[in-house]
């Protein structure tokens, strides 16, 4: 006979109750407390005021890069302006023939007579910078007919000063004075020359900006001669023509 182990039968009630799953552990959860609160409230005025002066630091080297610009440009402005009322303000060479003087008297058995006359000229240069000229040629008139022609070599004239140079003639002095007579040459007789010169010279400022000047110059010269006084001018007055 076989034997038979006890066996725990299950009650009614205990086969009617449904099987629960397993819980799974749920994330823990801390609601906000005040001081949460707290901390936010006063890292938001920080963020504020830190974004705010940022901004304002921009602002101000912005600021400070646009006043650099304006005074910049307005230096410049008032430099190139200076520059061009002053040193690039090319003023016209004044020329002058201050006296014109007898050096020589000479003829050959034809009666044809020659005079050596010495022309005593200076040139003015006003600039600020030098003012350079190249080799000029003076023509002298008698009664409309030419009666000699002097050449001048180039030369610089330096920026304010005053270059002065004897310019040598020979002139037909028989077509001057064909009839001299005793009497002229006691009391004196005068004669009304006029003359012509042309300058070509260059005016250079700093080597940047550079002018060329044409200068024309008319003479108008009154010759004393004398048997008693040295034969030179009495009077000269020149004007020019600058282009």
């Amino acid at each position: 006979m076989a034997t038979v182990g006890p066996y725990n039968a299950a009650t009614p009630d205990e086969k009617k109750e449904p099987t629960r799953p397993l819980a799974h552990p749920s994330p823990s959860v801390h609601p906000a407390t005040d001081e949460d609160d707290d901390v936010e409230v006063q890292e938001a005025p920080t963020a504020k005021r830190w974004r705010s002066a940022q901004y304002l630091r921009k602002r101000r080297r912005a600021l400070c890069c646009c006043g650099c610009c304006v005074t910049s440009v307005a230096v410049v402005g008032i430099v190139v302006l200076v520059l061009a009322l002053t040193v690039f303000q090319v003023k016209d060479p004044v020329f002058t023939m201050n006296r014109v003087t007898l050096e020589d008297v000479d003829g050959d058995y034809l009666g044809a007579l020659n005079a050596t006359l010495s022309a005593d000229v200076s040139i003015k240069n006003p600039n600020v910078a030098s003012f350079s000229y190249g080799r000029s040629e003076t023509d002298f008139y008698y009664s409309g007919e030419t009666v000699g022609v002097a050449y001048a070599p180039d030369g610089e004239v330096g920026a304010g000063r005053t270059v002065r140079m004897n310019v040598t003639l020979d002139a037909l002095a028989d077509r001057i004075a064909p009839n001299v007579n005793l009497a002229d040459l006691i009391f004196g007789q005068e004669y009304n020359l006029t003359s012509c010169t042309e300058i070509s010279g260059r005016v250079s400022v700093l080597g940047i900006y550079k002018r060329d000047l044409h200068i024309k110059v008319n003479c108008s010269i009154t010759l004393e001669v004398s048997a008693f006084s040295s034969v030179q001018s009495k009077t000269t007055d020149c004007v020019a023509d600058v282009k």
